[in-house]
């Protein structure tokens, strides 16, 4: 039985700098753990700024796993990882 892939949304606005940096550890992350078990998009809060307050973003970047707000900013890779090997109940190393 396939499982649903797990949801992350990162927040960014434009002009931020470190969002960049958010994307990019956030597609890493995601190709090394494997791609096909994660549903990734980018959130742009000017343009979804209801949802981001529905979320509770109040800084960016920051980082959603399955409509839950988990990181209010950039986490270590590892924290990333751990964190989503704990939500997709695998052990994590």
């Amino acid at each position: 039985m396939a499982t649903k892939p797990t949801r992350i949304e990162v927040f960014t606005a434009p002009g931020c700098g470190k969002c960049g940096r958010a994307k990019d550890v956030l597609k890493a992350v995601v190709e090394d753990m494997g791609a096909d078990r994660f549903d990734w998009r980018e959130v742009d809060i000017l343009k979804e700024m209801d949802y981001a307050i529905e979320l509770g973003v109040l800084s960016t970047p920051a980082i959603a796993i399955d409509g839950e707000l988990v990181f209010t900013a950039l986490p270590s890779v590892k924290q990333l990882q751990a964190t989503l090997l704990a939500r997709s109940g695998e052990p994590h190393e």
